[in-house]
């Protein structure tokens, strides 16, 4: 199994496919990566011998951020944006939607379940 950037490749996929599991690579920088390191991207992961992953990983290293120091960036980015209290910083603070979407009957994903209103209990009176 091939392990780049801290993360597992899965054996049974083919490489383009493969690189698509490290966050901060999609489809585009994958063949770009691939193509840039002179391997066929359709060769399954468990088909490539060590050169070939090591070419894959010295691109990925010198293209810039993947993993982990990608994912610090934008947490940093969205601090910023709630440390300056812009609209999209207050929205993220909320845990609502930042893009302008509805939210009146929609966004249940960003809110969380309904909160139903519940109905109290008549108090008895003598």
């Amino acid at each position: 199994m091939a392990r780049i950037s801290g993360v597992d490749l899965a054996r049974n996929k083919q490489i383009r496919i493969a690189l698509t599991y490290i966050f901060g690579i999609g489809n585009p920088r994958a063949a770009s990566i691939l193509t840039k390191a002179n391997v066929d991207g359709m060769k399954k992961v468990s088909d490539l011998n060590e050169d070939e992953v090591n070419r894959i990983r010295q691109v990925i290293e010198d293209e810039g951020n993947v993993e982990g120091d990608l994912r610090k960036d934008v947490s940093m980015h969205i601090k910023r944006l709630m440390d300056i209290q812009s609209y999209r910083g207050n929205r993220h603070k909320r845990s609502l939607p930042v893009r302008g979407q509805r939210t009146h009957t929609n966004a249940r994903t960003r809110k969380g379940p309904r909160k139903g209103t519940v109905a109290g209990k008549k108090k008895v009176t003598k």
